[in-house]
């Protein structure tokens, strides 16, 4: 049976860490990756500091007991930019509210990856494009809020199959 001593431990440790700290970090670095693609005049976004363990210090941000970004609380922001495919990383998100700014491009598909959302307003901005049929993945959704904006063509088939949806 192998000793070890205490440095060795230690340096196992070390080795570990940045594997760790990159898994426990992947919300973080998904919302940096967001922060980066966005315009900020007002400075909203200044306590996003990608080298904390997790962003759950942001403002803006709310995380549930384990850490985990449930909220995403960007509403009313003056806020613009594009929406990029990082946003589908945030397994645990429950409400997107990034209404009222100036958010253009399309609409991210990877946004049909957030099994976990209850609440998504992009109403008030200049999206453009269609609505994503991977919006029909999101069976815990009730809120889908995307009036006023340049989205075109018909609402996806896919979204009748959401039980749960109170609000289109």
């Amino acid at each position: 049976m192998a000793s070890f001593t205490p440095f060795s431990l230690l340096f196992l440790l070390l080795l570990q860490y940045p594997f760790l700290s990159l898994s426990s970090n992947s919300e973080g670095n998904a919302l940096h990756a967001l922060r980066s693609r966005l315009s900020d005049p007002n400075n909203v976004l200044q306590s996003w500091d990608p080298t904390l363990v997790n962003p759950c210090t942001w403002f803006h941000v709310t995380c549930n007991s384990n850490n985990q970004v449930i909220r995403l609380d960007l509403g009313n922001s003056n806020i613009s930019g594009i929406l990029g495919p990082e946003l589908g990383q945030l397994h645990h998100l429950q409400y997107l509210e990034l209404y009222r700014n100036e958010l253009s491009g399309k609409i991210p598909e990877e946004l049909g990856k957030l099994k976990n959302l209850i609440s998504m307003d992009l109403y008030g901005n200049k999206l453009e494009g269609r609505i994503p049929k991977s919006f029909g993945k999101l069976k815990s959704l009730k809120f889908l809020r995307l009036n006023d904006n340049k989205l075109s063509g018909t609402i996806p088939r896919e979204l009748t199959h959401l039980k749960n949806l109170k609000v289109l």
